[in-house]
């Protein structure tokens, strides 16, 4: 099963992939690319604390709404129970779009892909499932080349951490970027 699973989501990161470079060919256009950074909150199930999470996503836009995204996060060490500590790791790729209300400076922004989650917890060791992941958020261009986005995320669940069995994972986050 496991094969398979890893099979699919090869060949659904892959399809994303083609689909952004074919509507780059389609529109005759080149790609946007942007940097940023973020910070947030990532909730992890049946740990005692939610922890502070902070990282980098880079991405490329081929038209004003398709576009790819890779992103790494981590997190600070807080209480999963009254004995350990956990602490995080997110590597992701995603497929999104953008969608720019009219009139206006302000955006939806959906995106999906595949992400790795990984957990580590003192004297437990670490966990780790790679699977679908997402997130839907509101963004704002405060300047042509610059936007700040507020956004919620879910990550693979992470099968029997410490103990407690299957845990999900998700996560509230404010980034910033800059485009090229």
């Amino acid at each position: 099963m496991k094969l398979l699973q890893k099979t699919l989501l090869a060949l659904a990161a892959g399809s994303m992939m083609t689909v952004g470079a074919q509507a780059a060919v389609n529109y005759g256009m080149t790609a946007q690319p942007y940097i940023g950074a973020k910070i947030g909150q990532y909730d992890l199930d049946k740990a005692d604390d939610e922890a502070m999470s902070y990282g980098i996503y880079g991405g490329a836009k081929f038209t004003p709404n398709i576009g790819v995204e890779a992103e790494y996060m981590t997190t600070s060490d807080e209480d999963f129970d009254s004995a350990r500590e956990y602490s995080a790791d997110v590597y992701g790729l995603y497929g999104t779009y953008d969608y720019t209300f009219p009139g206006s400076d302000m955006y939806a922004k959906g995106r999906l892909g595949v992400a790795k989650n990984k957990v580590d917890v003192d004297g437990s060791g670490s966990k780790s499932d790679t699977g679908i992941a997402g997130g839907l958020g509101l963004g704002y261009n405060v300047a042509p080349n610059a936007a700040v986005e507020l956004a919620y995320d879910w990550y693979p669940k992470v099968d029997n951490v410490a103990g407690k069995g299957d845990l999900d994972a998700s996560g509230i986050t404010l980034g910033a970027n800059f485009k090229f």
